[in-house]
């Protein structure tokens, strides 16, 4: 069924896919700028208007605590978290990929302390990038709304069965307000299904039981499980994506390309500035520049072979990271280099770490990058926005 457009906050887009799926278990703990999915959805359930459980915990670990815990038992599960947050349920995040639970979180990306920041870069999915969990990207609130509805559907597949973080960049998308066009309620029941969990803890039928104590024997084939549920996620997540188009009209892939086809040189971003990227290319278009922009929406299982399909005949990819491995260089980086190195030919490859803390980047700044680039001065490491 066709439904109208409305017009809403990232977060609240978050909410209301929640509030869509009626989930049955949500535990949170407040963080900016997260906090507007939870106060959105705890309104929802005060309201009758779903039949989740609502848990407000005292800290972010114990909600993922009791996150994890209530999926291993067979439940629907979500949660949400920025930053601080993130970090506090570090200790827990390897656990629940362990115990192969696919609870959904969101993540409204926020710098990490310290010093303390409130605003927008990736130091905090980055920071969990080995977890064991999937992780999807949005550029905008639509895809925010849309990930997190499919997200659900790949995080409980039988050949996955994973953790999956949804990412939304912080204010750029949690509290700005833009015009979505959200499905009708029943399609969203119908598209996510019923839970059907492996091996529940409640099942008294099939008794079992979850993370017990491993050794060195079977700790390493226990972990390379995970790997092959990653592995498998690839798949899924391009069947899921078909499914959703096919309901919603609205067709994404696992590497979002811009005028790339005949490029020579691309960039390759992530989240919110892959739109600022855009205009940037289209500005040096009018300027008879072949260059173009790429988004890894799914940066968890990394999808090494597309990325080197894309990078095929390129001259020179710019990797733009929206964090600081301190000492190294930006996190994408070897990441793209590696996948690279599946083609016969290396393009020309440059790392600008940019944005940290949430300082602005324009359209004005990207399009400098290329330019840069372009007349050689660049560097193979650039820390673009603050003087070396």
């Amino acid at each position: 069924m066709k439904q109208k457009d409305i017009a809403i906050n990232g977060d609240s887009a978050v909410a209301l896919a929640w509030k869509q799926i009626n989930p049955d278990v949500c535990a949170a703990y407040p963080i900016t700028p997260q906090t507007i999915i939870v106060e959105k959805f705890a309104e929802y359930v005060a309201d009758g208007e779903v039949t989740t459980e609502f848990i407000c915990v005292e800290s972010e670990h114990s909600a993922l605590t009791l996150c994890t815990t209530s999926s291993s038992t067979g439940a629907r599960t979500v949660t949400a978290t920025a930053s601080q947050g993130l970090a506090y349920m570090w200790e827990m995040l390897p656990i629940a990929s362990s115990m192969r639970v696919p609870l959904v979180m969101a993540v409204a990306n926020r710098a990490l302390s310290g010093p303390i920041d409130i605003h927008n870069d990736h130091g905090d999915v980055m920071s969990a990038r080995d977890c064991g969990w999937l992780s999807l990207f949005s550029e905008n609130v639509q895809e925010a709304y849309d990930m997190m509805i499919i997200a659900t559907r790949i995080a409980e597949h039988h050949d996955v069965q994973l953790p999956i973080l949804v990412n939304l960049d912080g204010f750029i998308l949690t509290h700005a307000v833009e015009r979505i066009t959200p499905l009708d309620e029943n399609d969203v029941k119908k598209f996510v299904g019923e839970f059907k969990p492996l091996y529940p803890l409640l099942d008294v039928k099939k008794p079992v039981s979850h993370n017990l104590m491993d050794g060195p024997m079977f700790y390493y084939p226990h972990k390379y499980q995970t790997v092959i549920g990653m592995k498998n996620a690839l798949k899924v997540t391009k069947d899921v994506f078909k499914e959703f188009e096919k309901i919603s009209g609205r067709k994404y892939s696992v590497i979002e390309e811009y005028k790339c086809d005949d490029a020579e040189c691309i960039a390759i971003i992530l989240g919110s500035a892959f739109g600022t990227m855009k205009e940037a290319v289209d500005q040096l278009r009018r300027e008879g520049k072949k260059v173009g922009v790429a988004m890894p929406r799914l940066f968890r299982p990394w999808p090494i072979e597309d990325l080197a399909k894309l990078m095929k005949g390129k001259k020179t990819v710019i990797v733009m990271d929206k964090h600081l491995s301190v000492g190294a260089y930006g996190p994408m980086f070897p990441e793209i280099v590696t996948a690279a190195l599946e083609n016969d030919t290396m393009p020309k490859m440059y790392n600008y770490v940019y944005g940290l803390g949430g300082v602005d980047t324009m359209v004005s700044d990207f399009a400098d990058v290329f330019r840069e680039v372009k007349s050689g001065k660049a560097k193979r490491i650039n820390y673009f926005g603050v003087k070396e």
